[in-house]
């Protein structure tokens, strides 16, 4: 009888906890239009890396396990990158209409890219609101199985990978804001 009874209650939290794994794929799938159709959505939230990477302009290091508590959207991208040039802007936007307690976009230059070509970089597309955050040696990125760039990453409140974009993509579109906006509002909600 003792073991029916564990049974049931383990069924009960198994059953219980499925949905929450599910939910963010559940609101991010309708939304995914547009330029989100290349948004890879996993009905379940992976792992990610806690190796570190290095804070812009050498204030010392930081993981994802820093940013905790809020959906980040990780992009990893590189100076020489013609469609990370095109797409910063849009990341940009998105964390100026989105960026707080709930949200964040993480930058993340990952590969040989000079502090002061970062720096330039972000000049001559006139991004100021976006971290400039290095993984010059690729551990982060290796470990992320980040293998061509843009890569973009969305992580849930846990720091767990709940979807995958390969490539450069309008993030400033009414796709990425609905997506965005809603994740917010769901975990506003919870």
């Amino acid at each position: 009888m003792k073991k029916l009874l564990l049974a049931i209650v383990y069924t009960a939290l198994t059953a219980g906890a499925n949905p929450a794994l599910a939910a963010d794929a559940d609101i991010i799938t309708p939304l995914a239009t547009g330029d989100m159709k290349k948004l890879a959505i996993h009905s379940a939230p992976q792992a990610t890396s806690n190796a570190s990477f290095e804070l812009e302009d050498g204030k010392g290091s930081t993981s994802l396990e820093d940013y905790r508590g809020k959906y980040v959207l990780v992009n990893f991208w590189a100076t020489w990158c013609a469609p990370c040039r095109k797409e910063m802007p849009h990341l940009a936007e998105l964390q100026g209409e989105f960026g707080g307690d709930d949200f964040e976009v993480l930058t993340i230059a990952t590969g040989r890219n000079s502090p002061v070509g970062i720096k330039k970089f972000f000049g001559e597309i006139g991004v100021d609101n976006l971290p400039r955050h290095q993984d010059p040696k690729q551990a982060l990125a290796s470990q992320m199985a980040i293998f061509g760039l843009p890569i973009t990453v969305l992580l849930d409140p846990e720091g767990r990978e709940i979807a995958r974009l390969r490539g450069d993509a309008d993030w400033a579109g009414d796709s990425a804001k609905s997506i965005i906006k809603a994740l917010i509002e769901n975990k506003q909600a919870s």
